[in-house]
């Protein structure tokens, strides 16, 4: 069996169900009978070139994983400055 070929309308739609309508790209893939990876791969393509935001749902959706992300990385360096403190405060006399 060959490989499809997709048309750019309809790699278009796929990121305006994740971006627009906040469908997951699993969601997304179903619906439109692809693969999830084709999906994921179509948003950060046209994400980037084409430099289509996420609108409505997407929208949010989009900046909820930016900012858990983002909180997972403080808590991170949170932990870290806190060791640093502490083996510092066992150095001073």
């Amino acid at each position: 069996m060959g490989r499809r070929r997709y048309n750019r309308e309809f790699k278009l739609s796929a990121v305006r169900l994740v971006q627009e309508q906040g469908y997951s790209y699993k969601q997304a893939a179903e619906s439109l009978g692809v693969d999830a990876s084709s999906v994921r791969g179509w948003v950060k393509a046209f994400s980037e070139k084409e430099g289509i935001e996420p609108t409505g749902d997407g929208a949010m959706a989009s900046e909820l994983r930016r900012l858990r992300k983002e909180n997972a990385q403080l808590r991170i360096e949170r932990e870290i400055l806190k060791k640093a403190a502490a083996f510092f405060a066992k150095e001073q006399p």
